[in-house]
């Protein structure tokens, strides 16, 4: 069950870095935890490194005996959004170039609202 909660705040985790800055609209303070998780978000993805929620994962099933045959709804679900099968190293740039560009955009449009509204 913890690994399953892993992976449910993995899953959460990487739709913040894609789509935390709209919170930002709202919240403004937002900002101060969305743009370190962006970075990390494009890094990892950048530099092929491995989440540390990874590895805690497959230590916990590991650990808990769990049996692979029975599958879940995380595991069913939201496993093969995190970890999709065939993803290559340029898919993972290409990741991290989609997960720039949504929140460039965002910002920039945060950005360019004040400034249109003065004109």
């Amino acid at each position: 069950m913890l690994a399953d909660i892993v992976v449910v705040f993995h899953f959460a985790f990487v739709i913040f870095v894609i789509l935390g800055g709209f919170l930002v609209w709202r919240w403004h303070w937002v900002v101060f935890l969305h743009l370190p998780a962006v970075v990390w978000g494009v890094g990892i993805e950048w530099l092929d490194a491995v989440c540390p929620l990874t590895p805690l994962e497959h230590w916990l099933r590991q650990q808990s005996g769990e049996i692979w045959y029975e599958v879940s709804f995380v595991e069913q679900y939201l496993i093969p959004i995190l970890y999709p099968t065939g993803l290559t190293r340029t898919g993972q740039i290409i990741l991290g170039c989609l997960v720039l560009t949504v929140n460039i955009g965002n910002y920039g449009y945060l950005w360019y609202r004040p400034v249109r509204s003065r004109l």
